[in-house]
């Protein structure tokens, strides 16, 4: 987004009225407060214009239902935008076009309200500013990215007492990772302890994949041999519950394809339920454990609300690493791209050339650089020379990730790994303004279905991402319907954000929903009769699904209309187990440091679900770990 400089706010204060002589509001000489609606994401939208002789001194926006950590910020954006610029000719936030645009629509209210012209507020009424000043800065360690990763690593650091400046290239802090719906896993935790063992059949089944599809694979052998002999203990003294450490590795390297860095998975499984203890010290809770595709038992760890009800993972996580950045005195620089690794004559990384929004130079010198810049699932162009299948796909991704740190990090010799391997999350939304909208996985993990157009089941719901994604790409149309019922709802606010957004359709009895889904009834009903004696039973023939949960029969049903989209990039720079960014001979670069999705090596062919917050929350500790030892 576009963002008008401090020095032009200045500028229009100067010239005040001389500024806007010739346009309509300035004639007008309409002052006080006054107020407009309209609908955003969630629900109605509240804008608040203070008008004096009608320039917009003040604007205030609100929307307690817009979605926390994108929404919710966007409303104090865009708001700002419309103030500083005396103008609703302001940009949309990337990410939340739909509440920006409900600012703007609510704005125009109430200009319309103040007996003023709306179309006369679409062009700024500031006629001249002073030029945009370039900036140098100096820091011990610069973040390149405030999602996950970057947020995770800059307390990290300076917690460690180095000093820390983070560039993001958005108007917000979170990236892709506001935008995760489901958890973090994380193995033998406490709160798995909670839960009574139910996957003897998900464990075997990961054993038997591992003998039969991977007996070359010496990685995953050396793994199952150690997770067979676990389970066999465990078999004889059946007590608590039953994940390690090894189990969380095997289920990594085999939904990987077996071409992950097994150090880096040895890494990411043996800090999770440690990283999970460190989260909950700086006000993160992710109590309740369910199942996710891929995971042999129950490993996503989640947070709940206030009620008791499971909440998306993402928008509950931001917010509260933005605050503890802020109490921390973290400095946070918004709408500034980096675009170059500054290095010394040795080549070692010592600082970040980066590019503001009002065009200005930023220049920040530091001793360390961390990249946590996200991946390239953004970036259609980049996406389509990796793989040229996936051209034109929608994308879950924030706009943020255009694969930039990548080839900053290359510009300096770094090597990078898998680059090919780009994953689908096959179920994705696109509501009727033509968004793209994960919905978690975490449904398929507590029960829901997927059906095709026809009403009929077509695969193991939870099986991974890539699997059900080819699944549905070989449905009518590439789309799936999934469904659930009441009592899911009931236990999840995620799932009640959907309905309230529009998202699904409702009928009170299964005839009634595949009406309102437009599939033929009687294939339904057999799909759901089938799919609930297998949930009793505890068995499915058709598909070989392992995990269950309650039956879908609790009345009024909901189904949503899903399809695959552009998820997750795996590949990308290589690092080792401390997060050094090692260059094309396998060789560490000195001072550069890599966490997130940016990197490559961690999830292999195919990221699991919940894998991912574990992977920014667990290397982006190590990168702040690893720099401020590496300035000092």
């Amino acid at each position: 987004m576009k963002r008008i400089s401090q020095a032009l706010l200045s500028a229009m204060m100067v010239l005040s009225l001389a500024a806007c002589s010739s346009s309509k509001p300035a004639a007008s000489g309409v002052s006080g407060t006054f107020t407009g609606t309209a609908k955003g994401m969630g629900g109605d939208v509240t804008v608040t214009l203070t008008l004096e002789n009608s320039v917009i001194t003040n604007c205030t926006a609100e929307g307690e239902k817009e979605t926390a950590g994108i929404g919710i910020p966007a409303l104090e954006t865009v708001a700002d935008e419309i103030k500083t610029a005396n103008s609703i000719n302001v940009d949309t936030v990337s990410g939340a076009t739909v509440t920006s645009s409900a600012i703007i629509e609510a704005a125009s209210a109430a200009l319309t309200s103040a007996g003023l012209n709306p179309e006369d507020y679409k062009t700024s009424a500031v006629a001249s500013a002073a030029a945009a000043e370039d900036v140098t800065k100096d820091t011990d360690i610069v973040i390149v990215g405030a999602g996950g990763a970057g947020m995770t690593a800059a307390i990290t650091a300076a917690d460690a007492g180095s000093s820390v400046i983070v560039v993001e290239s958005q108007a917000m802090v979170g990236g892709n990772s506001v935008r995760a719906t489901g958890g973090m896993n994380a193995a033998a935790t406490k709160a798995q302890q909670s839960n009574e063992f139910d996957e003897t059949a998900g464990v075997e089944k990961t054993l038997a994949s591992a003998a039969k599809n991977y007996a070359d694979n010496t990685a995953i052998t050396e793994l199952a041999a150690a997770v067979q002999k676990q389970w066999d203990e465990y078999q004889a003294n059946p007590t608590g519950y039953f994940d390690s450490v090894e189990l969380m590795e095997l289920d990594t390297m085999i939904g990987g394809k077996g071409i992950n860095n097994p150090d880096l998975v040895k890494t990411l499984c043996e800090n999770s339920a440690d990283d999970i203890t460190w989260l909950s010290t700086i006000g993160i809770d992710l109590t309740s454990v369910g199942s996710f595709g891929g995971a042999s038992v129950k490993r996503i760890h989640r947070p709940v609300n206030a009620e008791g009800k499971t909440i998306a993972v993402g928008s509950y996580m931001v917010p509260i690493l933005e605050s503890v950045m802020k109490d921390k005195g973290i400095e946070v620089m918004l709408n500034t791209t980096a675009n170059e690794i500054l290095t010394d004559d040795n080549g070692a990384a010592v600082g970040i050339v980066a590019e503001k929004n009002d065009g200005s130079k930023v220049t920040i010198n530091s001793k360390a650089v961390i990249l946590a810049t996200g991946g390239f699932g953004a970036n259609n162009d980049m996406v389509k020379g990796q793989n040229p299948a996936l051209d034109g796909y929608i994308t879950t991704n924030a706009a943020g990730a255009q694969g930039q740190g990548i080839k900053m990090a290359e510009a300096v010799g770094a090597g990078t790994v898998a680059m090919k391997q780009i994953q689908l999350h096959p179920t994705v939304h696109v509501a009727e303004d033509g968004s793209a909208n994960l919905i978690t996985e975490g449904l398929r993990g507590d029960g829901a279905i997927l059906v095709n157009k026809e009403g009929k089941r077509f695969t193991d719901e939870v099986g991974t991402r890539d699997v059900v994604s080819a699944a549905e790409n070989e449905q009518t149309d590439g789309v799936a319907w999934l469904i659930v019922d009441q009592k899911m709802v009931d236990a999840s606010a995620v799932i009640q954000g959907y309905i309230t957004k529009g998202f699904t359709v409702t009928g009170t009895t299964v005839e009634e929903l595949a009406a309102a889904m437009d599939v033929d009834s009687a294939a339904l009903v057999a799909s759901m009769d089938t799919w609930n004696a297998n949930v009793k039973a505890g068995t499915d023939a058709e598909f070989g699904r392992t995990s269950f949960a309650d039956p879908l029969d609790t009345a009024p049903y909901y189904a949503i209309t899903v399809q695959p989209g552009v998820h997750h990039t795996m590949g990308g720079v290589t690092i080792d187990t401390a997060s050094e960014v090692l260059n094309t001979s396998g060789t560490a670069v000195k001072g550069l440091f890599a966490a997130g999705e940016v990197t490559g090596g961690v999830h292999g062919a195919n990221r699991l679900g919940g894998n991912a917050v574990c992977d920014f929350v667990v290397f982006g500790r190590i990168a702040g770990t690893s720099a401020s030892e590496y300035v000092k």
